[in-house]
């Protein structure tokens, strides 16, 4: 009982080592996320996003909208693809206050475009 109590401290820090290493050792750098730059504007009842894409790839964004009231429904707009070193305005709205407004990104590959970019 003496030796098991001894090597509990060694044990974990082998364990704590073993574990660790080989997911530290197998991580790879993340791939630059390249999204276009959003900010939003509220009035009243109309949100507004304007999106510029400042990277060489296109970005796809859409405008989410949360409504205040229980009975106002949330909007999820169209999605819009913005070109490199495009511009584009988002805007919808609830019935009546608005409580929070973002803007989602989803990169664009070749395989996932739903059209000609204009």
């Amino acid at each position: 009982m003496v030796m098991i109590r001894r090597s509990a401290p060694a044990l974990a820090v082998a364990t704590v080592l073993w574990w660790g290493a080989p997911q530290a050792l197998s991580q790879e750098p993340a791939p630059p996320e390249y999204r276009a730059d959003c900010w939003t504007e509220v009035e009243g009842s109309r949100a507004t996003a304007h999106c510029l894409n400042p990277y060489p790839v296109i970005d796809r964004v859409r405008l989410h909208i949360e409504c205040e009231r229980w009975w106002d429904i949330d909007t999820d707009g169209a999605a819009a693809e913005i070109l490199p070193a495009g511009r584009v305005t988002l805007t919808d709205r609830c019935w009546k206050e608005i409580r929070a407004v973002w803007v989602s990104h989803h990169p664009v590959t070749e395989g996932s475009r739903t059209g000609p970019a204009e």
